[in-house]
């Protein structure tokens, strides 16, 4: 029987292990079978995705369904139904668990699980043509890594490689799927780093581990992570966490780990305790945001942290609160994403209870709560796309430490931004650096600070690797501090003029004059004197960004005429 296994991911770099825990089942159940793997993305010319799938003159088909991609699977489940009468149409997944069969077309089967836990009858049926309209797998099955080794040139060559080392979840959060099965299933380390040496002889650039709370047993997280940065290679590891859950032991090696070597997804959800408890979530508040704040401050570690909108008890006075606080921890990247009522969690059983008023077709968005009426939902979620816009990217990283220093309130201080950015139709449009550069200074322009900001807009725009002057704002020109500079500054001036000659670095340096109050700000002076920054060609990796490298020069009388140069908080004087 020739079988196509398809899903669509969000994107071409994303892959998918379900299918090859599929192909797997079906090749030990059905060995005379020909298995075809296709991936696919929601982003692919429809027509284009549905002839090739037709082209491969299957017999069978089995989809792979997630909120994600079920509205775009479904279109191609009717019409292939239309020109393929006779072909089988199978749909698991997670969104297909939930699927009612009364509201698919007729022929279609739904398969209920995990596909390790199916019975020999759906196998029999699949080979004999005959299939019932759905399946349920048994619970709680053993499962494998699904990779061959001949899978990863044809089908995970430059994609992101999805790998659990254990399936289910320790919490019960009533918004989340994994609440619906019971109990965490381990594998053993062994396995573990069998599978995973393997993997990495392949080199990729980065393994995604899916289980859902990596860190539940700190002990055997510990164990993985040493085992990982032992094995030589550049791969990235990522890995969702509990930010409450880490021991001394665990910090203290992870604030060890080399640059770019883990990120931690972190699930903060809300800070409002009445919150946590409404959805059943257990979490020590004060131990996580002290755990995610001792992270940050090693640096070394990409922490993505999120926040949901339209949870239980959440009130726009409790959930500013949940976004200053976190916004106060200074991650790497904060979302607040939208609660999604999807269905057989507890959550949407509970719908009438907390007012939930959700989308009835994937990806299920909440539109209003018992504590949110639409009006104040939808001004949040503009609130949410605009820290998305501003905070989640590497062009105004001192912007935001300048409020964080201050004590401005972040909640506040994105509102009246929203209000700038709906003024200029900004969400309908690019959002270039050029643009949102636009914003900030208009934004600058009712701040008492509003020279100051002016020139944290200034310098955030030439340390991201811009070498024009930033829009909307005068200075003098490069050219001409450059002049001055090769002026003042001594033939012989180390380190700037080991890395590149004394005329390479001039050429290849852009360069600004600031004001004390913009260096202090930034850390690169505490002094009264305004300087000189050059940024230099290359890139640097800080906290979790990419920046220019920069130097700053002070050209200031000495004892006799001097000069005195900074990189960062390293200074040598130099006299002329």
């Amino acid at each position: 029987m020739q079988i196509s296994l398809i899903t669509l991911n969000a994107r071409y770099s994303h892959s998918c292990p379900a299918l090859f825990h599929v192909r797997n089942a079906l090749a030990q159940a059905m060995p005379g079978s020909r298995l075809l793997l296709r991936q696919f993305t929601i982003n692919d010319p429809y027509y284009q995705t549905l002839v090739r799938i037709t082209s491969d003159q299957p017999q069978a088909i089995c989809f792979s369904v997630y909120i994600w991609n079920a509205e775009y699977t479904m279109r191609l489940v009717g019409d292939l139904h239309r020109i393929l009468p006779k072909v089988l149409i199978i749909l698991g997944g997670p969104e297909a668990t939930f699927m009612a069969v009364e509201s698919l077309p007729a022929g279609c089967t739904v398969v209920r699980g995990e596909v390790e836990g199916l019975g020999d009858d759906f196998f029999r049926d699949l080979a004999a043509g005959i299939l019932q309209a759905e399946y349920l797998a048994a619970s709680g099955p053993l499962f494998a890594m699904p990779y061959r080794e001949s899978d990863f040139a044809p089908h995970l060559e430059n994609r992101n490689i999805y790998y659990e080392s254990s399936r289910g979840c320790p919490f019960s959060c009533s918004y989340c799927l994994s609440s619906v099965g019971q109990g965490v299933r381990y594998r053993e380390l062994g396995e573990v780093e069998r599978d995973l040496a393997q993997i990495l002889s392949h080199g990729p650039k980065i393994i995604r581990f899916v289980d859902r709370t990596f860190n539940a047993l700190p002990e055997r997280a510990l164990a993985i992570w040493r085992w990982l940065l032992a094995q030589p290679g550049e791969t990235l590891f990522h890995f969702e966490i509990a930010p409450d859950l880490f021991s001394e032991e665990m910090l203290s090696f992870l604030a060890e780990v080399p640059q770019g070597r883990f990120q931690f997804e972190i699930g903060l959800q809300s800070t409002n305790p009445a919150t946590l408890e409404a959805v059943n979530r257990r979490m020590d508040l004060a131990r996580a945001g002290e755990n995610i704040r001792r992270l940050v401050a090693a640096g070394n570690i990409h922490l993505h942290l999120d926040l949901i909108l339209g949870l239980p008890c959440e009130t726009e006075a409790t959930f500013r609160t949940s976004l200053n606080e976190a916004f106060a921890m200074a991650p790497h990247h904060l979302q607040m994403g939208l609660l999604k009522v999807l269905p057989g969690t507890a959550i949407s059983r509970a719908a009438e209870e907390f007012g939930l008023v959700s989308s009835a077709t994937p990806p299920y968005s909440v539109l209003a709560t018992r504590w949110l009426d639409h009006a104040d939902l939808r001004r949040l979620f503009w609130l949410g796309e605009c820290l998305e816009g501003f905070y989640n990217n590497r062009f105004f990283r001192n912007i935001l430490e300048y409020i964080r220093k201050t004590g401005e309130e972040p909640f506040g201080f994105f509102a009246q931004l929203l209000t700038i950015c709906q003024g200029a139709d900004f969400f309908a449009l690019a959002k270039t650096q050029e643009f949102m550069t636009r914003m900030l200074v208009e934004l600058a322009q009712d701040r008492t600070d509003g020279e100051l900001f002016c020139e944290l807009v200034r310098f955030d725009w030439l340390v991201s690797g811009q070498r024009l002057s930033a829009p909307l704002l005068d200075a003098e020109s490069s050219k001409e501090i450059r002049d001055h500079l090769w002026r003042r500054l001594p033939e012989e001036l180390p380190p700037h003029y080991a890395r590149l000659t004394r005329n390479e670095f001039f050429k290849r340096g852009v360069f600004a004059r600031f004001s004390a109050a913009l260096l202090k700000a930034v850390g690169l002076a505490d002094g009264d004197s305004s300087g000189y920054v050059c940024f230099l060609p290359e890139q640097e990796h800080v906290a979790g960004h990419q920046r220019q490298r920069h130097t700053v020069f002070f050209l200031e009388e000495q004892p006799g005429p001097g000069i005195v140069a900074s990189t960062g908080s390293a200074r040598a004087d130099f006299t002329l």
